[in-house]
């Protein structure tokens, strides 16, 4: 029950966020939804790699690269999902910054610290 309504308060961020940024556009709920589970897919299995294969870089820039990586995975949502569009890789990371933040606001709502 707690994944679904993680998946739901990041769709409602990212709608949010959708709302607010001018470079960020979600078409509707249904899309907003489709791209917090592709997030949270990616999140699970493509960042671990990315963090994996750029570990030097991260560690020259005291970890100041995993914003890029945020970005980047961002970027790749938008790809797969149809109906969630990013104008460029500042919009992604101002968007990824944003949404990291509206995560941690909401989750700290419901009490939930990442357990299941």
């Amino acid at each position: 029950m707690k994944l679904i309504l993680r998946v739901l308060l990041t769709a409602l961020a990212v709608v949010i966020l959708a709302k607010i940024l001018p470079g960020v556009n979600v078409d509707s709920y249904l899309t907003a939804i489709i791209v917090a589970l592709v997030l949270g897919l990616l999140n699970l299995l493509v960042k671990p790699l990315l963090i994996l294969f750029t570990l030097p870089i991260t560690i020259l820039t005291m970890g100041l690269f995993l914003l890029v990586i945020n970005a980047v995975v961002i970027l790749f949502t938008e790809s797969l999902v149809g109906g969630f569009q990013v104008a460029s890789f500042w919009w992604a990371l101002l968007f990824s910054l944003l949404l990291s933040f509206l995560q941690s606001v909401f989750h700290s709502f419901i009490g939930d610290n990442g357990e299941d």
